[in-house]
C-alpha cells in the first residue's frame, strides 16, 4: 500500500512500495486446504441417523470457521496490511489490522543498510534487511523483503543522495 499523497512532504515522491514476500501466505494456504479437507471429511462421517447430527454439524462447522479464521484469515491480514515505503526522503514501516503502526526512518539518519539471505530465500528472492539509524528505534530488521537486492541498492542510493544534499540524483 502505497502511502498517501497527503502524507507526503513538499517535494517527495514514492520510490518503491511492497508488501512482505508471498512465502508467509504458504502456510495460511496450507492451513485452509486442511481445515476445508478435515471439516469436509468430518461432515461425510457423521452418521445422518446420528440423534446428535445437526449438533455435530454445527460444531465442525464452529471449529472450522474459527480455525481458518485464525490460522489462515489473521496471517493473510496481517500480510496484506503490513507496507514497507521507501520515498526520496523516508523508509515507512506500517503494519495493523484494526490500528496501524507506522515508523519513519529518514534517510538522513541511516547509518548502515545490510540484507541476510538464506539458500531458500536465495531460491525466493527475499531476504532480511537491516537498517540503522541514528534515530531513537536504533536498529530496524525487516523479514521477508520481496526483491532484497533491488531494495538494498535502491536504499542506499537514496540514502548516498540524502548524505550528498542530492534528491534522485540531481
Amino acid at each position: 500500500m502505497v502511502l498517501p499523497e497527503h502524507h507526503l512532504t513538499v517535494g517527495e515522491r514514492v520510490v518503491h512500495s511492497f508488501h512482505p514476500h508471498w512465502k508467509r501466505l504458504v502456510l495460511p494456504a496450507f492451513a485452509l486446504l486442511v481445515v476445508v479437507a478435515a471439516s469436509s471429511a468430518a461432515i461425510y462421517f457423521i452418521p445422518r441417523d446420528y440423534e446428535y447430527a445437526g449438533y455435530a454439524y454445527i460444531a465442525v462447522a464452529v471449529v472450522s470457521v474459527v480455525a481458518l479464521v485464525l490460522w489462515s484469515f489473521l496471517p493473510y491480514l496481517r500480510w496484506k496490511t503490513t507496507s514497507y515505503t521507501l520515498t526520496t526522503h523516508r523508509f515507512n514501516i506500517s503494519t495493523g489490522i484494526l490500528s496501524k503502526s507506522a515508523d519513519d526512518i529518514p534517510l538522513t539518519k541511516v547509518n548502515s543498510v545490510s540484507s541476510d539471505q538464506t539458500f531458500a530465500e536465495r531460491l525466493f528472492g527475499c531476504g532480511t534487511l537491516v537498517v540503522e539509524s541514528a534515530s531513537d528505534n536504533g536498529e530496524i530488521t525487516l523479514k521477508d523483503v520481496p526483491r532484497i537486492q533491488t531494495v538494498r541498492a535502491e536504499l542506499f542510493r537514496l540514502v548516498e543522495d540524502a548524505a550528498d544534499g542530492e534528491i534522485d540524483g540531481r
